[in-house]
């Protein structure tokens, strides 16, 4: 495993706003229990009927070295949403500050402390046209990405084999409903927010089959649904920034911009 150091100097880095996700096989939602898909369905109704949102989020990866070593790589960020013209996340990691922009066309991935960006095109205008180019691409995700499709239970229910409720919880002082799901490649687990609107405020993927079961954690706050500025969408690159290719995924979890030879 090269060290965060190699890949540096390897690489003009640029840190995103992605994690790991798993092509789960197809739904089998007859093992969640009924209050535990009534909770989730009701949250995934209250997404789908915003038609833009906001929110801040703190991610953490965990990394195995190939001594055994469990690494957490830890980035802040957030996500402005519109589900009919676009999208912007930012993100500050350890080696970058990073943005990733699709105004309905192009998917602008750009990093502030290098001025070095990229550019994709999305095959679609949809949300989940440019979340699953950027995946198909990078062989990453935006953090997430669940949550923000055009029906989040549908996503998250996918190959789903067993849902149960674990019981109230807190997080950031709000109380929740805890929830555990499992598949045959990962478990995860996500804390709603109760009350008539509920939101998803923390969100664990463990991969269970993978030495050290490393988990993905987001934490989710300031959710909004009012005053998302659709010009934050457009992407024009700054004076001197330098356009590079080959787009892929580095070892650390963050996406690696190789200029072209």
């Amino acid at each position: 495993m090269r060290s965060p150091g190699t890949a540096w100097r390897s690489y003009t880095l640029i840190s995103m706003l992605v994690v790991s996700v798993v092509a789960w096989p197809a739904s089998a939602r007859d093992g969640i229990d009924p209050e535990a898909e009534r909770i989730l369905a009701a949250m995934s109704e209250n997404l789908k009927s915003m038609p833009a949102l906001g929110v801040d989020y703190d991610a953490d990866q965990e990394i195995l070295t190939l001594d055994g070593q469990k690494i957490q790589y830890s980035a802040s960020g957030s996500i402005a949403l519109d589900r009919a013209k676009g999208f912007r996340m930012k993100r500050m990691g350890p080696f970058a500050q990073a943005e990733v922009i699709f105004d309905g066309t192009t998917i602008s991935l750009h990093d502030r402390i290098t001025n070095a960006y990229a550019q994709l095109q999305s095959p679609g205008r949809s949300i989940e046209d440019a979340t699953e180019e950027l995946r198909a691409t990078t062989e990453l995700d935006a953090p997430g990405a669940e949550l923000l499709a055009s029906d989040p239970y549908v996503v998250l229910t996918d190959g789903v084999t067993e849902g149960t409720v674990v019981g109230s919880a807190f997080v950031n002082g709000v109380e929740c409903d805890h929830l555990a799901f499992r598949t045959d490649i990962v478990d995860w687990q996500i804390w709603i927010s109760k009350g008539s609107r509920p939101l998803p405020l923390k969100y664990v993927i463990t991969t269970k089959w993978m030495t050290g079961a490393p988990q993905y954690t987001l934490r989710l706050s300031n959710w909004n649904s009012d005053g998302i500025d659709t010009a934050q969408f457009k992407f024009t690159p700054p004076a001197d920034a330098n356009k590079v290719e080959h787009v892929h995924a580095d070892v650390t979890g963050e996406l690696a911009l190789e200029a072209a030879q």
